[in-house]
This record gives C-alpha cells, sequence and structure tokens, in this order.
C-alpha cells in the first residue's frame, strides 16, 4: 500500500502516468522533459544547428561538379570517371548511409550518432584534399556520402521528435528549403573557392567549417522520446523501489541479428512493398536528381551568353531563391490546421497534398519554360528570362519536397527514418546516375531537346499527385506499415500547443 501511494506521488510530480491496460509508464501530456514541451529556444537552437550542417554538407555534395572538372588533370583521368569519383560516389554513399542510420538513430538515439559523423566527416574530407590520388578521392567521397546520410535522414525524425503536427510544417519548409539553399550555392562556392585557391580548398575548407560544427552539436540534447522515457523510468525504480517498473518503447534495442534483418531490411521493404513510398521516393528522387544534372549543365549553357567561368555558376543561386515563394503555401497550410484543430478533426495525410496541385504543374512548366529560352536554338533571349525560369523550378522542386516529405512522415510516423532512408536511397542512385550521362545528353541532344526530356518527364509524373489524392487513404488502410503508425502515435505521442 505504501509503495502504491509512493508511486502515484512519484508519477505526479515526475509527470508521468500508468498505461491503463499493460500498468506500462508513459508520458504525461504536460511533461516538460518531452522534446515536444521543450522550451522555443532548446527546439530553435537544437535544429537549427541540424539543419546547419545539413545546409553545409548538401552543398559540399554539388561541390563536387567543380571539383571534378578542375581535378581530372591533376588526377590524369577522364571528365566521367572524375565526375563518378566525386559526385556519384558521394550520392550512392549517402544512399548507403541512409539505409543503416535511420534505423540506429531510432533504436539508439540521434545526438551521438550527429557528432560522431560530423566529426569523421570533417577527417575525410581533410583526406581529398591533402592527397592527389583517384584512390583518396573515391575513398574520401563515398565515405563523407555515407556520413551526410545522418543529418539527411535523421533531421525528419528530430523535427517529428521536438514538434507537433501543425508545427512540423514549418520545420519541413526549413528543412526542404536549406537542403534545396545548400544544392545552389553548392556549385557557386565552390567555383569561386577553386578560382580564389584551388580544388583542393572545397574539402580543406569543409573539413574546418563541419569540425566546428561538430563542436557545437555537443551543445544539443538527446531528442528521441522513448530514450529519454527510459532514463526517467530508471530514475523511477530507483526513487520507489519497484523495480518491475517497464516503460512503454517501442524502440527498445533488438539484439544483433534482429537489427539486420528487420532494421535495416525495413527501409528496402518499405520502398519495394509499399506503393506511396515507392511513388513518393520515386517522383521526388526525379526532381532531385534532376538538379545534380543541372550542375553540370547549367555552366556551359551560361557560358554561351556571354558569362566568364565565375559568373556561369551565379544561376544556381536562382534555384536557392524559389524557396521565398514557398512560404504562402506554408502560411495557408498552418491556417487550415489551426481551423482543424479548433474542430477538434484528424488531419488525414492526404488532405496536406494541396500542395501538389501547384507544385507538380509549376516544375514541369519551368522546365519548358527554361529549355526553350536558352542556346543554342534559341539566341537573343536576355539571360534573366531563362534565370526567372530557374526561380520556378526552385520553387516547384521544394513545394514537392515539402509537401511529399510531409505526407510521408504523416503516413509513416512510427517509421519515420525507414520510410525517408527508402526515398534517400532512390533518390541517391538516380541523383549519381543522372551527371554521369549528362554530358553525353546534352552534347547530342543539345541544351534545348535535352531539358525538354526532362520537362516531358515531370509532366507526365503530374498524373501521381492526383492519384494520392483519390487513393490514399484507400492504400494507407491497406498497408500494415501505415495502420500501424497510425496506433502507435494515439498511443504514446504528445501533441503541444506549439506555444
Amino acid at each position: 500500500m505504501e509503495k502504491s501511494s509512493d508511486l502515484n506521488l512519484a508519477l505526479r510530480e515526475m509527470h508521468l502516468e500508468l498505461e491503463p491496460v499493460t500498468g506500462r509508464v508513459r508520458w504525461n501530456a504536460a511533461n516538460p522533459k518531452h522534446p515536444r514541451n521543450w522550451s522555443i529556444a532548446r527546439k530553435v537552437w537544437d535544429i537549427g544547428l541540424i539543419v546547419l550542417l545539413e545546409l553545409y554538407t548538401s552543398a559540399i555534395s554539388t561541390s563536387g561538379s567543380t571539383a571534378a572538372r578542375y581535378s581530372q588533370e591533376k588526377l590524369g583521368i577522364s571528365l566521367t570517371l572524375s565526375q563518378f569519383l566525386f559526385v556519384s560516389t558521394y550520392l550512392l554513399g549517402q544512399g548507403m548511409g541512409g539505409i543503416v542510420f535511420p534505423p540506429y538513430a531510432e533504436a539508439f538515439g540521434r545526438k551521438k550518432l550527429y557528432i560522431i559523423s560530423t566529426v569523421l566527416y570533417s577527417g575525410f574530407c581533410a583526406l581529398i584534399g591533402a592527397v592527389d590520388s583517384p584512390v583518396a578521392s573515391v575513398i574520401g567521397r563515398l565515405v563523407s556520402g555515407f556520413l551526410s546520410a545522418v543529418p539527411t535522414c535523421s533531421i525528419t525524425g528530430s523535427i517529428e521528435d521536438m514538434f507537433n503536427s501543425k508545427d512540423r510544417i514549418w520545420m519541413m519548409l526549413c528543412y526542404i528549403g536549406s537542403a534545396n539553399m545548400g544544392v545552389a550555392i553548392g556549385p557557386v562556392m565552390s567555383a569561386y573557392i577553386t578560382f580564389a585557391f584551388r580544388w583542393q580548398w572545397i574539402f580543406y575548407i569543409a573539413a574546418m567549417i563541419t569540425g566546428g560544427i561538430s563542436l557545437l552539436l555537443l551543445s544539443i540534447r538527446e531528442s528521441r522520446p522513448s530514450l529519454i522515457l527510459e532514463g526517467e523510468v530508471k530514475k523511477l525504480r530507483k526513487r520507489t523501489g519497484i523495480e518491475t517498473l517497464e516503460c512503454v518503447n517501442h524502440d527498445s534495442v533488438p539484439d544483433a541479428k534482429t537489427f539486420v534483418k528487420v532494421n535495416l531490411g525495413r527501409p528496402l521493404r518499405l520502398l519495394f512493398t509499399e506503393p506511396i513510398v515507392f511513388c513518393v521516393s520515386f517522383m521526388g528522387g526525379t526532381a532531385m536528381a534532376i538538379i545534380y544534372l543541372l550542375t553540370e549543365a547549367l555552366p556551359k549553357i551560361y557560358e554561351a551568353k556571354g558569362f566568364d567561368h565565375e559568373q556561369s555558376s551565379l544561376p544556381f543561386l536562382a534555384l536557392g531563391i524559389g524557396f521565398i515563394f514557398n512560404i504562402p503555401g506554408r502560411l495557408a497550410d498552418r491556417k487550415a490546421a489551426n481551423e482543424l484543430s479548433k474542430l477538434d478533426c484528424v488531419v488525414a495525410p492526404e488532405y496536406k497534398l494541396s500542395g501538389l496541385k501547384f507544385a507538380a504543374p509549376v516544375l514541369a512548366g519551368a522546365l519548358w519554360w527554361f529549355a526553350w529560352t536558352i542556346p543554342p536554338t534559341i539566341q537573343g533571349v536576355h539571360w534573366i528570362v531563362s534565370v526567372i525560369a530557374l526561380v520556378a523550378i526552385g520553387y516547384g522542386r521544394n513545394e514537392l519536397s515539402i509537401v511529399l516529405t510531409g505526407y510521408l512522415a504523416d503516413s509513416y510516423s512510427a517509421y519515420t527514418g525507414s520510410a525517408f532512408a527508402a526515398w534517400g536511397l532512390l533518390r541517391a542512385v538516380l541523383s549519381a546516375m543522372f551527371p554521369l550521362f549528362a554530358p553525353q545528353m546534352f552534347e547530342k541532344l543539345g541544351s534545348n531537346v535535352a531539358i525538354s526530356v526532362l520537362a516531358g518527364a515531370m509532366t507526365v509524373f503530374m498524373i501521381i499527385p492526383l492519384s494520392f489524392r483519390r487513393y490514399g487513404k484507400t492504400i494507407r488502410e491497406r498497408s500494415k506499415f501505415a495502420q500501424y503508425s497510425m496506433q502507435r502515435y494515439k498511443e504514446t505521442t504528445v501533441e503541444s500547443d506549439g506555444s
């Protein structure tokens, strides 16, 4: 009786409660230690550092194209092989890392993973710069790409840990915007570094910056709610003397065999057995791969317009500027979410797909626009006309990613990391392939026809958003992964008020 009284008192003081059916300990909605209830300053600091890391590693990914062009003579290799070493291996490494790291973060936590991976990333960037060898380059880019998967794939899990469904609208905007801005500034940054110093300094500077970020990451908190809850239950056992207390934890650490079989295999299983995951990954991956193809094409297109070597990289910034036009859509999303919250409505994931009505047509239309405002077929058109098209491409690409990632996160909330690992794998494979055939494609077809091929592909893809809006709910209801995610969300999630 006394222990029961002590337990109830301890539960109240620690803002915990017992699950009615199993008697296991779970979060109280008001618990200040749950990441959803952290202060705004804490959340912004932690996510801000991870977003900064994502921005810079994205920039280093597209910097590989510049390094490839200027290193081939020093390394004594062809341009295609150089593109493979500096671009494709990085992206393939990122795809492999996307399979390994998210399930690790789900089972073991995020903070240590962010710190260790960033320290190692810094070291392998230094290796690329210091050793003029194709072997060193391929090892450095493969491993650094592998490590870059940590922020790319785990940041969505961190956002889900800390922010409720309404606030995730803004956080996903920041994440996607930073990643796409990084992709856009990478070629510009690397071009000016190369002309001011040498191509090796792209990686020396990367090593210094990511080394600094790794030190700052020491200040963030572990955000995985299940791991924090385990710590709280240990304190509860010690305080009450009741050693049989267990917490609600669907992320308990499996044995090695189970970890490899289930957790590492889950992203592949989701990719090839879940229609939503495959379609989202293929559409989003193709849109991202187009950007990597443009890293090879844009400098030559704008040199034909009279830009010098340094200036020919500047139009990439237009792709990042498109981010500004994604903000009104998020304002509309937040307003709709607030209205539904007042009505106490459960928002279905398909409700958030409205942005695709604009994103897919704008992206396809902007590619057609760009294709027929550039040399060699079209002469005499001012460069600003094609740059405006790049802004629209940036908007469409961002909006597509924001909406699709939000839909994926809401549909598979319990498997967010694994779902995004599947996305990341397919995106990496497509992005690694596109730069390899870009030179031959643009040389044989010409810039106008080559870009038109991409525009045609995105035009065909417009059918996917329409299909999701109409059949998405039915598909989710047939998916055991999606249904389990919804059940677990209701059982364990804390929805803060966002204040």
